[in-house]
């Protein structure tokens, strides 16, 4: 890094709020990095895809078929004898 020779105070005052205001910029980028960070890791969001998922599974047929074919299976799994 070449050393900069300053002619005056102004030129001085004038690098360091450029330097401010670049300190400024970065730290607001870091912070929305960790808003978005945290944003990816809320439950709710989870919830939400998890249960956008659940509904374009079981619509149409293909879905009325599960929604009634589940409950049997699993009534079928609890209630088979064990060892047989």
């Amino acid at each position: 890094m070449k050393t900069k020779k300053y002619s005056s105070y102004a030129e001085i005052d004038h690098d360091l709020k450029i330097l401010k205001l670049q300190r400024e910029i970065h730290y607001q980028k870091i912070i929305l990095s960790i808003d978005k960070t945290k944003e990816t890791f809320l439950p709710s969001k989870t919830v939400s895809l998890i249960s956008d998922i659940y509904q374009k599974a079981t619509s149409g047929i293909f879905g009325t078929i599960l929604k009634i074919a589940i409950p049997f299976a699993i009534n079928w799994y609890i209630s088979r004898k064990r060892g047989d």
